[in-house]
């Protein structure tokens, strides 16, 4: 198997959050394990993420309980704006609107263009939602 990373989001209530993201971004649900603590496997268009109940006396605590949040996690789809407003239409809160932005870089392309916008989940989390446009 390649060696592959996925977040794993601390939330306070993971039945309200696999809710909204099977309803913000057509999340599905591989598995789950349930009980008062769960954790769960899911997937968007193919991209695994991983959700558990917050714990804090296992050292996770979603961005409620921490006062913030300490990721953002990039949602890349080919048409961010209808994935925005279906997020803000779940229960989303807009970051900042889709918009056009460059962003200078290293190596073989010095420019590079996005289109990209942010909202904040029902739970805190950041999810910058966007496609790069060259």
């Amino acid at each position: 198997m390649p060696t592959h990373i996925a977040p794993m989001l601390a939330v306070r209530d993971a039945a309200a959050a696999i809710a909204f993201y099977q309803a913000a971004f057509g999340a599905t649900v591989s598995w789950r394990l349930g009980g008062g603590h769960v954790v769960a496997g899911l997937e968007i268009d193919g991209a695994p993420f991983f959700l558990a109940t917050e714990s804090p006396d296992n050292g996770t605590r979603g961005p409620t309980a921490a006062t913030g949040t300490t990721v953002r996690i990039e949602l890349f789809v080919d048409d961010p704006i209808a994935v925005q407003a279906r997020a803000i239409a779940a229960g989303a809160t807009e970051k900042d609107p889709v918009r056009q932005h460059e962003h200078e870089t290293v190596g073989p392309r010095p420019i590079r263009r996005m289109l990209q916008g942010a909202v904040f989940d029902p739970s805190g989390h950041m999810w910058l939602i966007g496609k790069f446009l060259d």
